[in-house]
C-alpha cells in the first residue's frame, strides 16, 4: 500500500551533484600518525577528562566522561600513548581551539574488553545510559545526545518513529552508501530505538533519488522487520530537515514552541541508530563515521574515518586538484568554509567539499534589498527573511525576535534565491549570536544581584540574631541582680512576666540597659574630669573662705584693745643671762 504523503511549504532544488561519489564502496581511512581527539563533539556540556600525559590506552577506552545528562562520552579510536590533553584547532567557522586528547597510535589496535549487551533483557533507563557512555550522537549533522530524545512524553502516546533517510544536502552521500552497504545493520538498530520509545510505527524516509538505497532498505525490512515502511519521498531542498521529514511523512507541523515529542513522533538519523546497533550489540563505542569527500578532487568518495583525524590527512585520500581554493565541511547550503585543515575529523564531519572558483564562483556583490518576497516564499518554516534582515542589519534585536528568528533553521534557501544575492544566513546568524550574548549577560548580572541580595540578607539576619543573643543575655543578667523580692502572689495568678510577650520583653529590657550604659558614660566622663583639675589651687571652697575670714578678723581687733602689763617690782630689762646669752 502506498503511504499518503503531505508537503512542506517553501524549498527550492539546487543541483544535487551526488553521483560523483556513489561509484566506489564505502573505503576504511588509515590511521594518522596522530589523533587529536576533541572532548566537545556534541551538543551540550563538554566531557571532563579521564586520562593525561603519559597515559596508555586501548582502542574504544573512554578519555571522556560525559558530565551532564545532555552530554556523551568520548572514546580512543585507537590504542596508543596520550601525548598530551591540550587545546588545538577545532573544526568550526571560527577556528578557536577546543580540549583535545592527543593520542600516538601504536599500530597494535587493541580493544578493551567488549561486552555486547541485550536490550531486552535491561531497563529502558539503563540503555540509555549504555548509549550515552557509548557516545551515540545525532550524526545527521547536529550532534545532539541520542539517549536525550529517547526518553518519551509521559502524557503522549509514541505514535511514528521516523528514520531520517533522505539527505537533501547537495553532494552528501554518506547515508545513502551507508543504507546500500549496511542496511542489517540500520533496521536492527531501528527496533533498538522503537522498543525504548515504544512507538507504534516506524517510518524510513528517504529522497526518491536513492533508488539502490531505497531497494536495499526494503530488502532488508521485509527480512528482518515487516511491519516497517520504507517510504520514496519527493526530493526537495530541505527535505532532510527533521520537521520537513516529520511533515511530510505524517502530515503534523511541529510548532516552533513544542518539540516533535508533544506530538507523538520522534526523528532520528539512519547513521544514529546504526551505531547505536553496534554500541549495544558489538560492545563498540563511536569511534569512527563515514564522511564523502567530493567536489574538486580526482577521487571522490565515501570513507570511514576515524575521529580525531587532521582533515589534511583526509582530504589527502581523494587527492584534491591543483586550483582547489577552500575546503567546505558539511554541504553548500548549511556548511562553512574550514578555517584550517589540521582541524580533526568530529562526530559532526559527513561531508567535505574541495571547492574551486570555477565549482563554487565568487558571490557577486550584494546589493539593496528590493523586497520582492522571493526569500519568504521558499522559507519552509514560513518565515519573513526579508524582515529579519532589516531587524538584523539594524540591530533592533528585538524586533527579530518578534518575528521569531530562532524558528530559522539556517537552511541558506532564502539566500539561495536572492535577487540581490544578500547573504541573508549570516544576518541572522549574527541577530542570534548577539541575542545569546545579551542573554548571557542578563542572566550573569541577574545571578550576581541575587548572590548580593541573599549576601545582605545573610548578613542583616546574623546581626538580628546576635543583636536577640546579646539582649536574652542582658535581661537574664539584669533580672539576676535587680530582682525584687518575691511578693506572695496568689496560685492562680501568673507573674507579669510570664504573661508579658518574649519579644516585647526583650525590646523593654534592650532600652533599660541602653540607658543605664549612656548615664555610666556621662557619670565617667564626670569623674575624669574632677581628675583631670589641678591639686594645688587657689580656689577654696566656703567653710574655709569662712573661717579664714574669722581668723584674719581676729588678728585685726587684738593689737587696738590690749595693753601692756607693768613690769614687777625689782625687776627690770633682762640681762644677758637671762637672754640666754
Amino acid at each position: 500500500m502506498l503511504a499518503q504523503l503531505f508537503r512542506f511549504k517553501g524549498g527550492v532544488k539546487p543541483p544535487t551533484n551526488k553521483m560523483i561519489s556513489v561509484q566506489e564502496p564505502i573505503g576504511q581511512a588509515p590511521l594518522p600518525a596522530r589523533l587529536f581527539v576533541p572532548l566537545h563533539q556534541s551538543i551540550g556540556g563538554a566531557p571532563n577528562p579521564l586520562v593525561q600525559a603519559g597515559d596508555t590506552v586501548l582502542k574504544g577506552q573512554l578519555i571522556g566522561g560525559a558530565d551532564a545528562w545532555v552530554s556523551a562520552a568520548v572514546h580512543a579510536p585507537t590504542s596508543g600513548r596520550v601525548l598530551a590533553v591540550e587545546e588545538h584547532v577545532a573544526a568550526h567557522p571560527s577556528g578557536l581551539p577546543t580540549l583535545c586528547v592527543v593520542i600516538e597510535p601504536d599500530g597494535r589496535d587493541e580493544w578493551i574488553e567488549r561486552r555486547p549487551v541485550d536490550h531486552h533483557s535491561l531497563p529502558p533507563e539503563r540503555v540509555r545510559e549504555l548509549l550515552r557512555d557509548a557516545g551515540v550522537v545525532g550524526l545527521g549533522g547536529a550532534a545532539f545526545p541520542s539517549h536525550a530524545k529517547l526518553t518519551p512524553a509521559r502524557a503522549v502516546t509514541m505514535e511514528h518513529l521516523v528514520i531520517n533517510g533522505a539527505e537533501c544536502e547537495p553532494f552528501m552521500t554518506c547515508d545513502d552508501m551507508l543504507m546500500r552497504e549496511r542496511a542489517d545493520e540500520i533496521v536492527r538498530g531501528i527496533a533498538i530505538f522503537r522498543d525504548l520509545l515504544a512507538a507504534r510505527q516506524v517510518l524510513i524516509g528517504i529522497e526518491d533519488n536513492k533508488q539502490e538505497a531505497i531497494a536495499a532498505m526494503q530488502e532488508a525490512v521485509l527480512r528482518l522487520a515487516p511491519d516497517y515502511r520504507v517510504v520514496a519521498v519527493p526530493t526537495r531542498y530541505p527535505a532532510g530537515g527533521a520537521k520537513q521529514l516529520i511533515r511530510v511523512l505524517t502530515g503534523k507541523e511541529v510548532p516552533a514552541s513544542r518539540r516533535s515529542t508533544d506530538l507523538g513522533v520522534q526523528c532520528f538519523n539512519v547513521a544514529t541508530v546504526y551505531t547505536a546497533y553496534r554500541a549495544l550489540a558489538g560492545g563498540e563505542p563511536v569511534l569512527s563515521r563515514i564522511v564523502t569527500l567530493t567536489g574538486n578532487v580526482e577521487r571522490p568518495r565515501n570513507w570511514e574515518v576515524w575521529l580525531g583525524t587532521p582533515m589534511r590527512e583526509v582530504v589527502a585520500l581523494a587527492r584534491p586538484r591543483a586550483d582547489s581554493s577552500s575546503f567546505l565541511m558539511g554541504g553548500p547550503m548549511m556548511g562553512f568554509e574550514l578555517p584550517d585543515l589540521d582541524a580533526p575529523v568530529v562526530k559532526a564531519t559527513n561531508c567535505i567539499i574541495a571547492g574551486s572558483p570555477g565549482l563554487f564562483p565568487p558571490p557577486p556583490p550584494e546589493m539593496p534589498c528590493i523586497r520582492c518576497g522571493a526569500c519568504a516564499e521558499v522559507c519552509p518554516h514560513e518565515l519573513q527573511p526579508f524582515e529579519l534582515y532589516w531587524f538584523s542589519r539594524a540591530r533592533n534585536f528585538g524586533k527579530t525576535q518578534e518575528y521569531y528568528i530562532f524558528d530559522c533553521i539556517e537552511c541558506g534557501c532564502c539566500s539561495y534565491v536572492c535577487p540581490s544575492h544578500i547573504p541573508l544566513v549570516q544576518y541572522f546568524r549574527f541577530a542570534k549570536s548577539e541575542i545569546w550574548a545579551r542573554e548571557r549577560e542578563k542572566q550573569a548580572a541577574d545571578a550576581a544581584k541575587e548572590r548580593f541580595e541573599l549576601r545582605n540578607a545573610r548578613a542583616e539576619r546574623e546581626q538580628a540574631e546576635k543583636a536577640e543573643r546579646l539582649a536574652r543575655a542582658a535581661s537574664a543578667r539584669t533580672t539576676e541582680k535587680k530582682a525584687p523580692p518575691e511578693r506572695p502572689q496568689a496560685v492562680d495568678s501568673p507573674p507579669a512576666a510570664a504573661v508579658r510577650e518574649p519579644a516585647a520583653a526583650a525590646a523593654v529590657d534592650a532600652e533599660a540597659i541602653r540607658k543605664a550604659a549612656i548615664a555610666a558614660a556621662m557619670e565617667r566622663a564626670r569623674v575624669q574630669r574632677e581628675l583631670a583639675q589641678p591639686k594645688n589651687t587657689d580656689r577654696l571652697n566656703a567653710e574655709q573662705a569662712r573661717e579664714i575670714a574669722a581668723v584674719e578678723a581676729r588678728r585685726a581687733v587684738l593689737p587696738a584693745t590690749a595693753e601692756p602689763a607693768a613690769p614687777a617690782a625689782g625687776t627690770g630689762p633682762p640681762t644677758g643671762s637671762q637672754r640666754g646669752e
